[in-house]
């Protein structure tokens, strides 16, 4: 061998040695904790030994089906221990996993699919007829390869998925669990993150192995995990705040982790008492009907000591519920944005008493700035742009060097968060800066609008949007669910909010539904709330509405 040749074997034996992906972090991680279990689902458990001896079969798998390094993954499903090992899998074989969200279909589907460049589709079997409509249409030529997840004891002549599912893949001892050799480096792509579309079409954010990596290391040290904690993970998977903030930084540490298919409130009662569980997230659209249903009065919560909550805003009044009766659970408001995998800010149980509205300050590994309208820098309690630094960040958008072009500036990666920061450094979010309402010519932040209505007792949910309005630029609109049984009309909302607010910040319109648009993670689309009310010929306020 000459000396080159030796120079070149060392260089890659030290990079082997060195290396931070996500691979190696799985195989130090099942290393340290082999015997211990590792993930739970229905009625399946996993030693940390049998993940990555799983993993390694479906790398293999994933290898043999002769995918080049880069392709892109897409998995369509809900919540299972295989979506897991799926990820992983992506992760050895230097493949890039996209998440789809298990809602979309058609024309939704397809976009993420065709946005992707998807050459492999993973997919839940009771899907696999969505897909096949978009692949019938012509939609997504880019799909070559369409998996099952799970057998299907009764398969429909209408669906085309190939080989063996990815769990009996994973489940075949006979097959080799060696690693699998791929070339790995952290600056590599690991998963396209894409954002939830609430006021544009999603844009899918390039994520390294680096870049989730950095974020586990800023969720467990912000949010306090211990390999001890038995968290619960009921929130899609697809969204990042399920994936990178609880399930991946947990196994990190060696936890034993209960995963359940959805969010349900019955079941997640019954695990808490059941199984013990110590540390649970949950989107507020879970934390209220959880707060509010009858179980709570039978249930044994003595073992839940950690509490998240995150996706979207919690109304103040129905955290200070949860924390006065429970008084021994930790509550942690998580802050943040897929771009940054996405935990920014964490609000820690001690700081609720003196800031319960607030997100908190910046993690580990996030730098942040707030920048006023007029780009300066944003003094104490200004409103302004959160901006952020971060080895968490994205390194742009897929597809659209435009729009990563307008994320950045001078360094700085522009968030839309419309937020302000007190001099102890808390950050407390005003609205996106899309969604403030400009009304006569003046601002309005929705939330300010919808904590005031939240007052009222028969309120369970509420949105304040702006609607187009030919007086008024845009009227302040407030769309209330009520709470099953109440009763409640527009002008005593008009009143209360009056009573409370300035009269400019009065909606000029109030409608009553049954339920908000939202996406599976939980975020309201006020965009639709906005479409909808524009397009039925009601989106300007009435002449009576206009106080």
């Amino acid at each position: 061998m000459n000396a080159s040749a030796r120079e070149h074997e060392t260089d890659s034996a030290v990079a082997t040695a060195t290396s931070n992906t996500m691979g190696a972090l799985l195989r130090r991680t099942v290393t340290r904790n082999g015997p211990a279990t590792a993930v739970l689902f229905e009625d399946r458990r996993w030693t940390y030994s049998e993940l990555g001896d799983a993993v390694h079969r479906v790398t293999r798998r994933l290898v043999d089906a002769g995918l080049p390094r880069g392709s892109r993954v897409a998995a369509y499903g809900a919540n299972s221990d295989v979506y897991l090992l799926l990820y992983l899998a992506c992760a050895q074989a230097g493949l890039v996993h996209v998440p789809v969200n298990f809602a979309l279909k058609g024309d939704e589907l397809a976009y993420i699919l065709e946005d992707s460049g998807a050459s492999l589709l993973v997919v839940d079997n009771a899907l696999l007829p969505l897909v096949d409509d978009v692949r019938g249409s012509g939609r997504a030529p880019e799909v070559e390869h369409v998996w099952s997840m799970f057998p299907d004891p009764q398969p429909s002549a209408g669906t085309r998925s190939e080989g063996v599912s990815l769990l009996e893949t994973a489940l075949d001892r006979a097959a080799s669990s060696e690693p699998v050799n791929v070339p790995v480096d952290e600056s590599d792509l690991l998963q396209l993150l894409y954002t939830s579309g609430t006021t544009s079409a999603p844009k899918g954010a390039m994520m390294t192995h680096a870049a989730l990596i950095a974020e586990y290391v800023s969720s467990i040290i912000a949010l306090d995990f211990t390999a001890e904690d038995r968290p619960l993970i009921a929130m899609p998977l697809y969204h990042s705040a399920a994936m990178h903030v609880f399930l991946l930084p947990y196994l990190t540490l060696g936890a034993t982790v209960r995963v359940i298919a959805r969010p349900d409130v019955a079941r997640i009662l019954e695990l808490v008492e059941k199984e013990h569980i110590g540390s649970l997230f949950l989107a507020p659209t879970v934390w209220v009907p959880l707060a509010n249903s009858p179980e709570l009065d039978t249930r044994d919560l003595s073992s839940l000591t950690k509490a998240q909550y995150g996706a979207s805003i919690m109304p103040v009044t129905v955290l200070q519920r949860l924390r006065s009766r429970y008084p021994k659970i930790g509550f942690y408001n998580c802050f943040g944005q897929s771009e940054l995998g996405p935990l920014c800010t964490v609000l820690r149980p001690e700081e609720h008493d003196a800031r319960p509205a607030s997100c908190g300050r910046p993690v580990f590994y996030v730098e942040a700035q707030v920048v006023t309208s007029e780009g300066a820098l944003g003094a104490p309690g200004e409103p302004g742009e959160i901006q952020y630094r971060s080895p968490q960040l994205l390194t742009g958008y897929w597809n659209k060097p435009e729009a990563t072009e307008q994320a950045f500036v001078d360094g700085w990666f522009r968030s839309g968060d419309q937020v302000t920061r007190d001099a102890q450094g808390f950050i407390q979010v005003v609205d996106r800066i899309k969604d403030v309402i400009n009304t006569g010519g003046v601002l309005v932040a929705p939330r300010e609008v919808e904590d005031c209505i939240y007052e009222l007792a028969e309120v369970a949910e509420v949105a304040v949007v702006g609607l187009p309005d030919e007086r008024w630029i845009e009227a302040v609109t407030a769309v209330i669910v009520l709470k099953e049984g109440t009763t409640l009309t527009p002008e005593t909302v008009r009143s209360h909010v009056k009573s409370r607010i300035a009269d400019y910040k009065v909606p000029k319109r109030v409608d009553f539904v049954a339920e908000l648009p939202r996406n599976q993670s939980g975020k309201l689309l006020k965009r639709q709330l906005r479409a909808e009310r524009s397009q039925d010929g009601t989106g300007t306020a009435s002449t009576e509405d206009r106080a």
